[in-house]
């Protein structure tokens, strides 16, 4: 999703890159400590050999596989890899869309079964959403960083693995658990809400580049 969200900002793909792999790595270490330390504070009992799975089968297996297609794009030339890129541009996006209907059919009923639940699970998405774009966009305009590179830190900064959190809940709990309701709530509201960033940051582009100071690093 952040390379979307990066191209629709024309954000500088090699640090997109740079700080999604970066993301990846810590999430390939942390995630099952983190999920099993959380759960263990709610006396819910998970076994690591289905953390480690849901980090092997979500995280790793798709970095390997990109990092394979690169090599061989870039092995026929960077002409290669941006054509690529160009014909899967589209696609990205339908798949995105094409999950959030999914999701939304796997939890519908619930969703409107539970408004008030559903708030409370959406309001600390929003404020979080909220300050941690805001405060990442605004620390790169102080520090003199290009628009192209403050609008994916902002994005980065501002996301949340709930793909992850997704597969991991429905491995966990089913497709019907609360835990998965939880996490597609936070697809359903992280998405409008990144998109409602990406609109800012592109509005906001003069007012950003009008006032950061001039970085000679």
């Amino acid at each position: 999703m952040v390379f979307v969200w990066s191209r629709l900002t024309q954000g500088d793909p090699l640090f997109t890159l740079s700080q999604v792999a970066l993301n990846d790595t810590i999430m390939v270490f942390a995630f099952a400590p983190i999920v099993a330390l959380l759960l263990g504070l709610s006396s819910i009992v998970v076994p690591w050999a289905t953390l480690l799975t849901s980090v092997l089968l979500y995280i790793v297996v798709p970095v390997v596989v990109a990092q394979a297609w690169r090599r061989l794009l870039l092995a026929r030339g960077p002409g290669a890899l941006d054509a690529a890129l160009a014909r899967i541009g589209p696609w990205s996006i339908a798949a995105l869309l094409a999950t959030l209907v999914l999701l939304f059919a796997f939890q519908g009923e619930a969703i409107l079964e539970q408004p008030l639940v559903i708030a409370m699970l959406a309001v600390p998405i929003l404020i979080q959403v909220a300050f941690n774009s805001a405060l990442a966009y605004g620390l790169n305009r102080r520090a003199g960083e290009s628009h192209a590179v403050a609008c994916p830190s902002a994005l980065i900064g501002a996301s949340n693995f709930f793909e992850l959190a997704v597969a991991a809940a429905i491995s966990l709990f089913g497709f019907d658990s609360g835990a998965a309701l939880a996490t597609v709530v936070g697809v359903l509201i992280e998405v409008p809400v990144m998109l409602l960033v990406v609109r800012l940051v592109n509005r906001s582009k003069g007012w950003y580049e009008a006032g950061r100071p001039v970085n000679h690093g």
